[in-house]
């Protein structure tokens, strides 16, 4: 976000009207969900919070003030609330700015320093803020589907201004809607350029769709309706003037596909896959800049770029070419300039535009890849056409765009192939390589990627599926270039460079990758003295990384890349603690709304482009998702935006109810199970009727826990009908002995089961019994897909089992985490044996090597490995427990985690016959440590006994209460 003080808020900082402070001051301050000093705002009543300053135990009253364009003093309030505090005048308005400053009271009485001033910028907040139009280059088009011809032009392919024009000529021969060309001269008509290689350019329009293709010199090829398309990039540009000095300006901005906007030839802003995916159809995002240090006296030029993105591109598997929202991006944009004497002016896309598809960026396509010809400069420019506002609602974005999160350097360099030399980034990664290599004029250097490599050193690229993941860069001149690409992305590890100039050798600064994904902050750590745990925390990590580009999607590199419901679900509360999602799935939750049926079931991936519609197990994302972020922020919004969404859910399971139990449901099932007995399909082998009455049963839960939070009346009724749905669940799947029955025994099943406390406290030690049973019918192994993987862990260790818990996660051998490290896994995958140095890759069909699923296990390694878990009685870590799990296959684990009251930690080690833990409360906060000890007289502290309490001894465990502070404890136990 932009931390230039806006123009009035400068006028209104320079009064004094706001104190600056010098100690003993709030800090940290953001507003709604984690955003500081932001432009283009999106919440008209929004939240504040900040953190006090270290030492302070307990703030017992704050006072608020806002200035500027709005003014609103919260006077002095008697309240330990310094998180997510409401805004308490009218709703702000656009283009609105802001400072504001809080300070407190402590638990003393002491009275805080002010903060340090923060500012925030609304942005235009409807569509009626709004006095441009879309604009796009213009398409020769036909009103007829197949293929239609636009421009045909025979060429020099170093020098492309020696050209034929062949249009009409080609035009003649097409028939039946497909175009055979040989890109000769004695079959169109002569050379334009004697003595140079040549080649054929087209421009088309098949079945609908704008595309282009180059034919090479001598080539002969059949072009028809169903060809691959190429994914266009338009170019748009617009001069205008400035005879005044320039105050404030803003530029507003958006698009159907992807911008990326220029101002006198300099990029504006960091982002990436602007303005982001959602169902466009509804909803487009809206972001704004500050560029008045862009702006110059004289003439002026912006420019943008324009891809096809989610909105125009490809979108789907099996070599689908289907767009989902529009054949054509389009551009949205509004200048407004406000001048030192007051007067204001607007520049906005119009008929005033020009723009072409005549440009170096040939193609740029999110599943294949981008094709860059530098021979090709700008030109053929015409005006624009133009579109009027519509229906569709234009808001600001809600969420950090895309960035760049991390830049790599190639480990080694090989050639198996002479001509083609690989490197290796040493890590799976998602974004882009900037390549710095020389090129030879005329040369065509190809890019291919790769996330495994063959035996022979070659890349393995058959999971890409039908993504064709290559980027060209056709030389205009000998030389070196420094190039990468705009608007496609890739999932890879290995670069693949050929076409390079003969005898070039490789160095390794020819190649860094850039990692791009969602602007999240980290959050939180987790470290063990287990050097194989660490690289499963680094893969979640790393996983979460590649797959938290915009939308949560399930994975980043084949034909697919979608924001599939059952992986977010299942990784919700682990992706919490490792980065700060909180803004992140809150838009993504409001993409859910949207795109919910009528009926009240929720799509398999939003945005919805996928027609296979409705999942048990991942529609519950509309449920899960929401509870995991309030438990970790206590946005009590993010509960009160989805309640609807929730009940339309459980409205969907219960018409589908006889007798108290739901009946015929479509399932993915425990998707990817390792050895199912069903081997039809991947949906392994818990029953659907089964997994439909468990989620039912959950979803019924969280609503009922959600409407007592908001204080909904409906709440009590929700919480009786969860309560019938259990007791039928049971009366139908369990025996007295706490078996299964009328459904198959599976590890998921039992663990489904137990994770959402559908057993009686008096079967649950015999259900226990039977999944540790098959547990040990596997071999020590788990037996659970996507939908059983995340709980296992938690129900094991949570119902007396962690030796089990333990055991399963240090397992070496398939099917179990650390398998995947062995055969050299740097990110999740998503079958547990995607790849084995014995057997090779496993199905291509359904194989990635970048898919965070499984990583769910982290959720356990944070709150219990290391033992740093939030308390949903007192959400947003507010109250939070420490309950170490002191493992014997591990010396030391600790967590720490960015809380929104500040820093907490949780860290144990080793010591001859003792423990010794560490643990940081933050301000504000308490927590309640819970560390194994024979008796209290065995457990020293050594700080203030005022701020750790012990409290009491429960199943051997020493018990404390622990205020803000850092707080050590020494507890002797048996080895």
């Amino acid at each position: 976000m932009n931390q230039k003080a806006p123009l009035r808020i400068a006028r209104v900082l320079a009064t004094g009207l706001l104190l600056q402070s010098v100690q003993a001051k709030p800090h940290d301050l953001k507003v709604c969900e984690g955003f500081t000093n932001p432009i283009g705002f999106h919440d008209a009543t929004p939240t504040f919070s900040w953190k006090l300053a270290d030492g302070v135990i307990q703030q017992r009253a704050y006072q608020l003030q806002v200035k500027g364009d709005v003014s609103w003093d919260s006077g002095w309030v008697e309240s330990d609330q310094s998180v997510l505090v409401p805004y308490g005048s009218e709703e702000l308005k656009s283009r609105q700015q802001a400072v504001w400053q809080v300070r407190y009271r402590d638990q003393d009485g002491e009275v805080s320093e002010w903060s340090e001033p923060a500012i925030f910028e609304m942005g235009l907040l409807s569509s009626a803020d709004w006095h441009a139009k879309w604009i796009r280059p213009p398409v020769e088009s036909s009103s007829k589907k197949g293929f239609v011809l636009h421009r045909a032009v025979y060429r020099s392919k170093l020098n492309p201004q020696l050209k034929r024009d062949v249009t009409k000529l080609l035009r003649k021969r097409v028939k039946k809607g497909m175009l055979r060309v040989e890109a000769t001269n004695q079959a169109l008509g002569g050379d334009p350029a004697e003595g140079e290689i040549k080649e054929l350019f087209l421009a088309y329009s098949a079945d609908g769709k704008a595309l282009t293709r180059i034919v090479s010199e001598n080539q002969i090829q059949t072009i028809s309706a169903k060809s691959l398309p190429a994914e266009r990039v338009a170019y748009l540009q617009r001069a205008f003037n400035i005879s005044r000095e320039v105050a404030q300006a803003r530029l507003y901005v958006t698009a159907r596909g992807l911008y990326e906007i220029r101002i006198n030839g300099e990029r504006v802003g960091e982002d990436y896959f602007a303005p982001g995916w959602t169902p466009y159809h509804k909803r487009i995002p809206t972001l704004a800049y500050d560029v008045t240090d862009r702006l110059a006296g004289g003439s002026n030029l912006v420019q943008s770029l324009l891809g096809t993105g989610w909105y125009a591109g490809r979108m789907g598997w099996g070599g689908s070419t289907d767009t989902h929202y529009g054949k054509f991006p389009e551009l949205l944009l509004q200048l407004e300039i406000e001048y030192a004497d007051g007067s204001k002016e607007r520049v906005v896309s119009d008929e005033s535009w020009q723009g072409t598809y005549e440009g170096p960026i040939v193609t740029s396509s999110i599943y294949d890849g981008e094709g860059y010809d530098a021979r090709i400069p700008l030109g053929d420019w015409r005006p624009v056409v133009t579109r009027d506002l519509d229906e569709v609602r234009l808001v600001p974005k809600a969420h950090t765009p895309v960035r760049v999160g991390a830049r790599l350097t190639p480990q080694a360099i090989t050639e198996p192939v002479p001509g083609r030399f690989v490197f290796d980034l040493g890590q799976n990664m998602v974004g882009w390589p900037r390549l710095r290599v020389p090129v030879e004029k005329g040369g065509v250097l190809t890019v291919r990627f790769a996330e495994m490599l063959n035996q022979d050193g070659t890349l393995y690229t058959e999971s890409y599926r039908t993504a064709h993941s290559q980027d060209y860069y056709f030389a205009s001149e000998t030389g070196n270039i420094d190039w990468e690409p705009t608007f496609t992305f890739h999932g890879f590890r290995y670069v693949e460079l050929s076409g390079l100039p003969e005898g070039a050798q490789p160095g390794k600064d020819w190649v860094e990758g850039v990692v791009l994904y969602s602007g999240l902050r980290r959050t939180g750590t987790f470290e063990s003295s287990h050097a194989k745990l660490n690289r499963l925390q680094q893969n979640i990590v790393w996983g979460q990384r590649g797959n938290f580009l915009e939308i949560p999607t399930d994975c980043p590199q084949r034909d697919e890349r979608l924001g599939w419901t059952g992986d977010a679900q299942a990784f919700a509360a682990t992706a919490m603690f490792n980065y700060d999602c909180h803004a992140f799935f809150k838009s993504w939750l409001r993409s859910m709304r949207e795109e919910q049926r009528p009926d009240g079931h929720i799509p398999n991936v939003i945005p919805a482009v996928h027609t296979l519609d409705s999942s048990v197990g991942w529609q519950d994302a509309a449920t899960i998702v929401p509870w995991a972020a309030y438990v970790r922020t206590g946005d009590r919004e993010i509960l009160a935006d989805n309640f609807e969404m929730m009940e339309n859910l459980v409205g969907w399971y219960r018409k589908r109810t006889k007798g108290g139990r739901v009946g015929d449901v479509t399932t993915y099932g425990d998707w990817l199970q390792p050895n199912a007995i069903n081997t039809e399909n991947n949906k392994g082998d818990t029953t659907p009727d089964y997994l439909g009455n468990a989620f039912y049963a959950n979803n019924l839960r969280i609503l009922a826990d959600s409407a007592g939070i908001l204080g909904k009346p409906s709440g009590k009724r929700y919480a009786q009908e969860a309560e019938r749905v259990r007791e039928a669940f049971v009366a139908h799947y369990f025996d007295q002995d706490g078996s299964l029955r009328n459904t198959r025994e599976t590890q998921t099943a039992y663990v489904l089961a137990l994770a959402f406390d559908l057993i009686p406290e008096e079967l649950r030690p015999k259900a226990v019994g039977h999944l540790e049973r098959l547990v040990a019918e596997a071999g020590g192994h788990l037996r659970t897909g996507f939908l059983g993987t995340p709980h296992l862990n938690r129900v094991l260790d949570a119902n007396g089992r962690p030796e089990l818990a333990l055991s399963i996660l240090f397992k070496e051998s398939y099917p179990s985490w650390f398998f995947s490290i062995n055969q050299g896994a740097t990110t999740m995958w998503e079958r547990w044996n995607s790849y084995s140095h014995k057997d090779g890759f496993g199905d291509a069909r359904m194989n990635s090597f970048n898919h965070y699923a499984y990583g769910a296990v982290g959720r356990w390694m944070y709150e219990r490995l290391a033992g740093l878990a939030p308390d949903p009685g007192q959400p947003g870590y507010k109250h939070f427990f420490v309950r170490p799990l002191i493992a014997p296959q591990l010396e030391f684990a600790r967590a720490e985690l960015d809380t929104p009251y500040g820093k907490a930690a949780s860290g144990w080690r080793k010591e001859g016959d003792a423990v010794i833990l560490t643990v940081v409360v933050p301000p504000n906060t308490s927590a309640t440590i819970q560390l194994p000890a024979e008796g209290p007289d065995s457990v020293s502290i050594s700080e203030d006994p005022d701020r750790l309490i012990f409290q009491r001894m429960e199943n051997g465990h020493a018990v404390y209460r622990a205020y803000a502070g850092t707080h050590t404890l020494r507890s002797k136990v048996s080895r």
